[in-house]
């Protein structure tokens, strides 16, 4: 008993927001029959967002369905600080193509539309993207899911290539210092 009720409260930490509703029609030979389609985003704020489509003759039942595909299809993606995303990233789905770049914080959410709603669901606040090409909804949700898949952090990356997220991170930086001093070191040994 005591499970379900734990669940419950995962549930009702999801927020979701609806991002497109579409009339669509069925030319029948009685003449159109119209039903509805819509683009729900859900998150937990916290580094989960999934993004579902549900169809209906009615529009909540179209919203109920599009939440609830939304809610089985989230993925997790790390931020860093819990703020921003870990590197930029860039992705294509169908004509739409989406440019994500980490931000400074006290950045905002610089996105428009749709994409605004995935990250305010994923509960990120210092993000800058860009929507070129399509101003399609729905290319445009699946676009930037595409980009967040590829998102990686450092220790995951770390863990993939058998280093320490040390070496990871700095490993260019620490090296440019070393050779530095080495050529200071040099340069007083030659006087």
């Amino acid at each position: 008993m005591a499970r379900g009720n734990s669940f419950n409260r995962q549930e009702s930490d999801i927020v979701d927001k609806l991002v497109a509703v579409n009339r669509v029609a069925k030319v029948v030979k009685g003449g159109r029959r119209f039903g509805f389609a819509a683009l729900v985003v859900a998150g937990d704020g916290n580094g989960r967002v999934g993004q579902g489509h549900g169809k209906a003759r009615e529009v909540p039942e179209a919203i109920r369905k599009a939440t609830e595909a939304a809610k089985r299809n989230m993925i997790r993606v790390p931020l860093r600080d819990g703020r921003t995303l870990h590197h930029d990233s860039e992705e294509r789905y169908g004509a739409g193509f989406v440019v994500l770049r980490s931000a400074p914080p006290g950045t905002g959410i610089i996105a428009g539309g749709p994409m605004r709603a995935v990250f305010e669901t994923l509960g990120v606040q210092d993000v800058v993207a860009k929507s070129l090409g399509t101003s399609n909804p729905y290319n445009m949700v699946k676009a930037t899911f595409a980009a967040l898949e590829q998102a990686m952090s450092p220790k995951s990356v770390a863990a993939r290539r058998g280093k320490t997220v040390a070496e990871v991170l700095g490993g260019g930086r620490r090296k440019s210092q070393k050779s530095a001093k080495t050529a200071e070191q040099g340069e007083a040994v030659t006087e």
